[in-house]
């Protein structure tokens, strides 16, 4: 695979089987898609299959050790325990509707019969990074939503992805749907990501998933569509009147796993509180050995504290810090959050419902909070049930990406003889 040409007719011809099978998925039932993931649940729970997976996720686990921190390392490790919960969350997807040939109809003055209804998107691309139960998550929310689709994951967890994409086609194939609709990109060069990006016309959409770096040269380089998901500067603005035992312990909490894209990134303070507060905030984040990185009346109350600079800002840290600055009112807050933040989920903690409303209706973000963690910001936590990521586009999608948001409309048009 490392002749360019041979490379770019690989990735074009998968892209031309998951264009091929896409149309014969989008005809299944829904119990054939359903039984499809049923099988898989079985499969993944199965113990031959789960020392298959654990033998690839350690090869990949070892190859990862030094090259990505420690919290990645974590994202990317596969037990029986996390096994089973994707195991689970494929049967919890098979109890939610269908979400394809829904729609309304009217009749027009012309006689015109319309009628809406949800298809498909066709083929979706997906370029991710070291998580390999991203792999499984996507590959069922397409199944379910009548797409193929081509995974591209990353070099860290190859192995994992490549045992995990045997098993798909396989359930596939059992319950008698074209195993062809999941396709496994195995080359994890730049180069792949690169050509799969210039697939306009044999791909419809391009979801990719990770850090910041990956998104912007999606966004960047893709001559297909995009939907922007993954990277979250999420703020929580702590208020003048917010009880400080609350407020610290949500912050905790939001922070507890710092490698996900709804993790709080930035904490700001009223300076009416903030000499008070800041030290109970800092004992709740030291039980996570969490560096902070202030402004200069954070460094006036926590000695130990690091200078904060923009930079930090903006930065998803993906790790255990926060940078901390101390803010005057929340209309303060909200100019600040507006500025830095990737438009991913928000929280105000206070008492005082002017205050939270004026930032609800004024911060710009898929999500704003009052009083509630940002890592609530989940596709199962929404009622939606499993998602592909969180989109932070203002088109076609914004939210958890789920199954409704995998689809777009079709009309149907009867009429008698009419012409125009």
């Amino acid at each position: 695979m490392n002749n360019i040409n041979n490379l770019e007719e690989y990735i074009v011809n998968l892209c031309d089987k998951a264009r091929a099978a896409s149309y014969n998925l989008a005809q299944s039932s829904l119990t054939q898609r359903n039984n499809a993931l049923k099988i898989l649940s079985d499969k993944l729970q199965e113990s031959e299959n789960i020392k298959k997976i654990n033998e690839n996720n350690n090869k990949d686990m070892e190859y990862a050790k030094g090259k990505i921190s420690e919290v990645m390392l974590d994202r990317l490790k596969l037990n029986e325990s996390r096994i089973k919960s994707i195991a689970e969350a494929l049967i919890k997807m098979t109890a939610l509707p269908d979400p394809l040939n829904k729609g309304d109809n009217w009749v027009q003055p012309s006689g015109l019969s319309i009628k809406r209804i949800k298809v498909p998107l066709g083929v979706v691309g997906m370029i991710y990074e070291s998580r390999p139960n991203v792999t499984v998550d996507a590959a069922a929310l397409c199944i379910k939503s009548g797409n193929s689709v081509i995974l591209r994951g990353g070099k860290e967890a190859i192995n994992s992805n490549i045992i995990l994409a045997d098993l798909i086609r396989q359930s596939l194939g059992e319950a008698g749907l074209d195993s062809d609709c999941i396709q496994l990109i195995e080359d994890t060069t730049r180069e792949s990501a690169n050509i799969l990006m210039k697939q306009h016309g044999k791909v419809d959409v391009l979801i990719p998933r990770g850090g910041a770096s990956l998104i912007q040269s999606v966004a960047e380089n893709s001559r297909i569509p995009v939907i922007e998901t993954g990277v979250g500067v999420c703020h929580i603005y702590v208020d003048y009147d917010a009880d400080f035992d609350i407020a610290a312990n949500i912050i905790l909490r939001s922070k507890f796993r710092a490698s996900v894209c709804n993790a709080v990134e930035t904490v700001l303070v009223s300076e009416k509180i903030y000499k008070d507060f800041l030290p109970v905030m800092k004992k709740r984040l030291d039980e996570l050995n969490t560096e902070i990185r202030g402004c200069e009346k954070t460094l006036e109350v926590l000695s130990d504290a690091i200078p904060a600079t923009d930079e930090d800002y903006h930065t998803e840290y993906n790790d255990f810090i926060v940078s901390v600055k101390v803010i005057a009112e929340v209309s303060e807050a909200i100019a600040h959050i507006n500025k830095y933040n990737t438009k991913h989920s928000e929280t105000i903690i206070t008492n005082d419902m002017k205050n939270a409303k004026e930032f609800q209706s004024k911060v710009d973000a898929v999500a704003v909070y009052v009083n509630v963690s940002p890592r609530f910001t989940d596709g199962e936590e929404f009622g939606f049930g499993a998602e592909i990521g969180i989109s932070t586009s203002k088109l076609h999608a914004r939210g958890p990406v789920g199954l409704n948001e995998l689809t777009t409309v079709k009309y149907l048009i009867d009429g008698d003889n009419l012409v125009r």
